[in-house]
């Protein structure tokens, strides 16, 4: 099971000023259009703070017995007008910064999916795919919306609370610092809210990643779920960690509701307080009616500001932990590249040498020994070689050398006379072709799956290798399905048997016309006839391709030209099945295993042939 990642902020978690700063190549190209949103953002909210000026004047010259009617109809208007033009604003800052913020999303998406496509095979044996689901969809859309509205609307929220300060003071700079000394408090709960909301909101989203991967693997492995009757278990597993993240995100609720609260009852009761002494300045003579009346309004105005700087804290706190998350994976490092310098081989004929190779998986590397320890071998061009050892001595992993899924601890893999690491690997990988014994498929057509690492080619010759990889692998049944080779098959194949799936699997790499032909028992789910037919094909086929092939059944073993023994993490001893069956005992066991092992499956339940 993959490894899950980054539950928690480490020591080393960034801050958050060099969190959002890893965020500005990204903003760079549309900052024009966010700093025009900002503009109008903060514009709708100096009109909103005009309009209680707008109301003391009224009080101070219009509202008593000398005041002018026509006055009323004149502030009438400009409140009117001050009102459309903050909402023209307020609709002028969403079309600035929407399309952008999407824009980017999707940029960061899709550059996000490439660096994944770019990281090797142990990175994702590491990590669930949920967490790598989650940080690419849900972590993404947090950053769009925050950068749409949460990140403009707190700097425009301060700078209008801040410039209110200001009108409060000029009002009454008694009732204006007893306003302010609201903020002390206020200060002090904020700095503990973010500690502890920034905390529950990285555990919540890791452990929605987890509860994604769960989902998935349940979707999966559904068929095994419902093999073993054990889906209230996996109900009850799934139910734990819902119930998990349900009292997490409850969390998370309780912490940014006790700080709102406090935000806004803090303020309300320095605005109790502010009334009393209003209205005593205000029988004193010491403050006019149309200056009281200003205060509270303008107190009325920051009131939704105030409040919004709560939950756009917590909004910019989820959105850099999300950020933190992101870029976990960005950081991840590539260590399967290609070189800056390339090496192509002058004759290229497919021989396969492995020199003294050793490898350790690298979060077993020194914990205990290698997988393998010292592979010598040498696969002539065109020949087909198989490769025999008991379980858990290294076949697959050796396999995973040739094509760099995994990279070679020491030693080297050549072929045609050049490392592997020396090769470009776009190039290497259609010179090797790589059929597994689980056999992955995806949720596209027959077609589209068969020409997956079939070269480039005008649409004629990709019909007639389709054609050609579809009967070298026997897999004629594709073209019976509704709608033939352009049938969609459902998610992972699974909608086709074990052997149908095998087969289209192993088209695809026929199709990919390799020099080097990497085959990890890709034929075990068919039976022994229609596995003899496939090999005589491919022998036609891909005539003088190199194969290696991990056998699992002597079957397999006897199609070969020659064998390689693979013990104790090294090939002890190389030869044709008749030599090494009369001169290894050994090679004698391991077949002996391997017969025991095929004899229950040649045959269905019901005593037919496998399909």
């Amino acid at each position: 099971m993959a490894v899950q990642l980054g539950h928690a902020p480490t020591e080393g978690t960034p801050t958050m000023g060099r969190t959002f700063a890893r965020l500005l190549p990204f903003v760079k190209p549309i900052m024009p259009r966010l700093f025009f949103g900002f503009i109008c953002a903060l514009a709708a909210g100096i009109v909103a703070l005009t309009i209680p000026q707008v109301l003391a004047w009224l009080v101070n010259n219009v509202l008593h017995p000398e005041g002018n009617s026509s006055d009323v109809w004149l502030a009438v208007g400009l409140v009117a007008g001050l009102g459309a033009l903050e909402a023209a604003l307020v609709f002028l800052r969403r079309q600035f910064v929407i399309t952008p913020a999407a824009r980017l999303e999707t940029q960061m998406r899709v550059r996000f999916y490439e660096h994944l496509q770019r990281l090797p095979v142990a990175f994702h044996e590491r990590w669930g795919s949920g967490q790598l689901l989650s940080r690419s969809m849900s972590d993404l859309s947090l950053l769009r919306r925050w950068l749409a509205f949460g990140s403009l609307m707190l700097v425009v929220s301060t700078v209008t609370v801040l410039t209110g300060l200001v009108l409060m003071f000029n009002s009454s700079w008694v009732l204006g610092s007893i306003y302010l000394v609201g903020a002390i408090p206020i200060t002090i709960k904020a700095f503990h809210f973010r500690n502890t909301y920034k905390t529950a909101s990285r555990l919540s989203q890791d452990q929605a990643g987890d509860l994604a991967t769960a989902v998935e693997e349940s979707v999966h492995g559904i068929r095994v779920i419902k093999a073993f009757g054990r889906g209230r278990h996996m109900y009850d597993g799934f139910n734990s960690r819902a119930s998990q993240l349900r009292d997490t995100e409850v969390t998370k609720a309780r912490t940014l509701a006790s700080f709102l609260v406090f935000i806004v009852s803090i303020p309300e009761t320095a605005l109790g307080l502010g009334l009393v002494a209003g209205l005593w300045l205000t029988s004193q003579d010491q403050l006019s009616i149309g200056a009281l009346v200003a205060f509270f309004a303008t107190a009325t105005v920051l009131a939704g500001p105030v409040e919004n700087m709560g939950m756009l804290l917590g909004m910019t706190l989820t959105t850099k932990t999300a950020l933190d998350r992101h870029f976990e994976v960005m950081d991840a490092e590539n260590t399967i590249t290609s070189p800056d310098d390339p090496r192509r081989p002058a004759d290229p004929v497919g021989e396969l040498v492995l020199s003294n190779v050793h490898f350790s998986f690298p979060d077993a590397a020194g914990t205990s020994a290698p997988t393998l320890r010292g592979v010598n071998l040498r696969v002539r061009p065109g020949e087909t070689m198989a490769l025999v050892g008991m379980t858990g001595t290294g076949k697959s992993t050796l396999l995973q050398l040739i094509p760099r899924l995994h990279e070679a601890t020491s030693g080297r893999v050549l072929i045609d006379g050049i490392d592997v690491r020396d090769w470009d690997l776009t190039e290497l990988r259609r010179c090797v072709a790589v059929a597994f014994e689980d056999t992955i498929l995806f949720s596209a057509s027959i077609r589209e799956n068969v020409l997956l690492g079939a070269p480039e080619l005008p649409e004629a010759h990709l019909g007639a290798l389709l054609d050609e990889a579809i009967d070298t692998a026997q897999a004629g049944f594709a073209r019976s399905l509704p709608n033939g080779l352009d049938t969609v098959i459902g998610e992972e194949g699974l909608s086709l048997s074990g052997g149908q799936r095998q087969r289209i699997a192993l088209a695809r790499a026929i199709a990919a016309k390799p020099r080097i032909l990497v085959l990890d028992d890709p034929l075990s789910a068919l039976d022994v006839r229609t596995e003899e037919t496939v090999t005589e094909k491919l022998r036609t086929t891909l005539d003088g391709t190199t194969t290696l092939i991990v056998a699992h059944r002597p079957s397999t073993v006897m199609l070969a030209d020659r064998v390689a023994l693979l013990k104790d993490g090294a090939i002890h001893d190389v030869g044709t099945h008749s030599e090494l069956l009369a001169g290894n005992t050994h090679y004698r066991f391991v077949i002996a295993s391997l017969e025991d092992e095929e004899d229950p499956d040649t045959t269905t339940l019901g005593g037919g042939p496998r399909s």
